[in-house]
């Protein structure tokens, strides 16, 4: 099965983007099913049908879905959210804002993602393509399964451990309920998914990122933000798409400065973002909405190319020895100032923090006898020196 996700900043058009690659995908034969995970859901609008948890018919072989995270929440949280619902009104009683607490900051991107992994172990589609969220959600979205599995690697255990001496004294002395073997055995249960879509989501062969941006200077700017922090968590973007395009014949007189200010950002874009595949989308003389002008747009964008196929694919790093026996371990991350980085090293693990963003390597075998001695940043790599 294809995955294709589509991000980028709010109102840049990735629900009509999306909507159009998917009907276009499907006009060609292939059976597709778009899916919308963002909370505020604009995909039924597109299409000018009211779609729901469950997938909804467009056409013939193009399927959709809005997904319902109360619905989805119900259905999985199970012994999880009994728990946690003990621990919260064991001392504060049954009021509306104890109630709130049990809406989980994140949670509603975690069923997202695992809603992911289910559509592709099912298997009833060719093609599945993401609306995403506008880009700061989406990026909490695709790196919180490497974080939750540290976590679980590296507390979990020992927190099950001590929950089963702790129990009976803790219970009796301060009366807070402590997990069960259900409960942590759900948890597990939990991990294990989210281990296995850490997986998939990470398989270049299968999944694809592609950032749908505007030719503002300020929409660029986030674009190339969000490509350098994808390209940290390993994600393959393989392609970037300019929408809305002003037209020459529509830029006459008033919006004539506008269009030279395009043409700049979109000379930057496609220098960038070279060798990523750049699709550019001129400004539709109305509102893309329904079927038929969903498809034409998809035509438009991709002519004779194919949005199925995996467009590019990048290398994160690569290690090379040097002539003093020494080892160059280079990360492609563009568009950084070096200013924004920070390097710690614990052991076999690397860690490379971007402002308020943190990726953490597991080292090659070979360097876990090395340690720091030198980093550089330049051709849009960073380069570390293990000695």
């Amino acid at each position: 099965m294809r995955i294709i996700l589509y991000t980028g900043k709010g109102g840049v058009g990735k629900t009509s983007i999306s909507a159009a690659t998917a009907s276009k995908i499907a006009k060609e034969g292939k059976k597709v099913l778009i899916m919308s995970t963002d909370q505020a859901h604009s995909l039924g609008d597109s299409f000018g049908k009211k779609l729901s948890n469950t997938p909804l018919e467009i056409e013939e072989n193009l399927y959709a879905v809005e997904i319902d995270t109360v619905l989805e929440n119900e259905a999985m949280w199970g012994s999880i959210k009994e728990y946690v619902q003990k621990l919260v009104l064991s001392k504060g009683g049954n009021t509306i804002e104890n109630e709130e607490l049990l809406v989980f900051p994140g949670f509603d991107e975690l069923l997202s993602l695992i809603k992911i992994k289910e559509i592709n172990d099912e298997g009833k589609y060719e093609v599945l393509i993401v609306d995403c969220a506008p880009t700061g959600e989406t990026m909490s979205l695709l790196k919180f399964p490497e974080l939750f599995k540290w976590w679980m690697e590296k507390i979990f255990p020992m927190k099950r451990k001590a929950a089963r001496f702790a129990k009976p004294v803790v219970e009796n002395t301060v009366k807070i309920p402590l997990p069960d073997d259900k409960t942590f055995d759900e948890i597990e249960l939990l991990y294990s998914k989210i281990d296995e879509l850490h997986k998939l989501l990470l398989d270049k062969t299968k999944v694809s990122i592609r950032i749908v941006t505007t030719p503002e200077k300020i929409v660029v700017k986030e674009a190339k933000k969000s490509f350098s922090y994808l390209h940290l968590f390993d994600f393959n973007v393989d392609a970037v798409i300019i929408n809305k395009i002003f037209s020459k014949e529509g830029a006459e007189g008033y919006f004539e400065k506008w269009l030279d200010m395009q043409n700049e950002s979109i000379q930057e874009i496609c220098q960038s973002f070279s060798p990523i595949p750049v699709f550019k989308v001129e400004l539709m003389d109305n509102e893309v909405r329904e079927y038929e002008k969903l498809l034409y747009l998809g035509n438009k964008i991709y002519n004779e190319e194919n949005p199925c196929d995996i467009l590019f694919e990048g290398k994160i790093f690569e290690i090379e020895k040097c002539t003093d026996g020494s080892y160059d371990f280079s990360i492609n991350i563009p568009f950084i100032d070096k200013k924004d980085m920070d390097l710690y090293q614990r052991g076999d693990e690397l860690s490379v923090s971007i402002k308020n963003e943190k990726r953490n390597f597991v080292l090659p075998q070979k360097l876990h006898s090395k340690e720091i001695a030198g980093a550089s940043y330049k051709n849009d790599k960073l380069i570390i020196n293990f000695k």
